[in-house]
C-alpha cells in the first residue's frame, strides 16, 4: 500500500508555516488526500502540560511523528507545521518517517518575526513574561537545518507569494 508523502515545515515561531500549510492544503485538496498537523494544536490537546525545555520538545516532535507515521497510509500528503528546533531530533524524525520525507526550512530574520508577531511572543519576551522562547532566548537556540531538502526565504511579507510558489512547486514535483 501506498505511504503519504510527508513535508515537515520547520522554523521560528512567526516564519509561516501554519499560513503556508493552509494555502498550499486549499490548493491541493482537489486532487490528493491532505492533511494539516500544526504542532500548536498536537501540543495543546494533550493533557500533560510540556513545557519548551530540550526534552519535551523532543517528547513532542516525536509524538508528531508518530502520529504522522499511523495515518500516512490515509493520506497522499501530510503537512506538518511545527518549529523543530533542534537538528538531532529532525534526524530523529526523518528516521520515524522515510521515506517519501521532506523537510522545509522556512527562514526569516529575526526583525520580520518581531514585525509580525502574530502571537505576541516576542513583544512578551521583550518584556521578560518568556525567558525560553525558541530561537529568540539565548537558552533556547533554534538550529538552522543542516539537510533541509528546501529553504524558503520568509523574511519580506510581500514575498509570500513567492513563498508559496517555491513550496508548491517542490511538492508538486516530490509527491509520490
Amino acid at each position: 500500500m501506498k505511504q503519504g508523502s510527508i513535508f515537515w515545515l520547520t522554523g521560528m515561531s512567526g516564519a509561516g508555516k501554519s499560513t503556508l500549510a493552509s494555502t498550499l492544503k486549499s490548493k491541493l485538496n482537489k486532487n490528493f488526500r491532505v492533511n494539516i498537523v500544526d504542532g500548536d494544536i498536537i501540543r495543546d490537546k494533550d493533557d500533560s502540560k510540556l513545557s519548551f525545555s530540550y526534552n519535551d520538545v523532543l517528547l513532542n516532535n516525536s509524538r508528531i511523528a508518530n502520529y504522522c507515521k499511523a495515518i500516512r497510509l490515509d493520506y497522499d500528503l501530510i503537512i506538518v507545521a511545527v518549529i523543530a528546533p533542534y537538528d538531532e531530533i529532525r534526524l530523529t524524525i526523518r528516521n520515524i518517517l522515510e521515506p517519501n520525507f521532506h523537510l522545509v526550512y522556512l527562514k526569516s530574520d529575526i526583525n520580520s518575526l518581531r514585525d509580525r508577531d502574530t502571537k505576541g511572543l516576542y513583544l512578551s519576551a521583550d518584556k521578560g513574561l518568556i525567558t525560553n522562547l525558541i530561537g529568540y532566548s539565548d537558552s533556547n537556540p533554534y538550529e538552522e537545518p543542516s539537510n533541509a531538502e528546501l529553504v524558503i526565504d520568509t523574511s519580506n511579507l510581500s514575498s509570500e507569494k513567492d513563498s508559496f510558489s517555491k513550496l508548491y512547486k517542490y511538492v508538486s514535483e516530490n509527491i509520490s
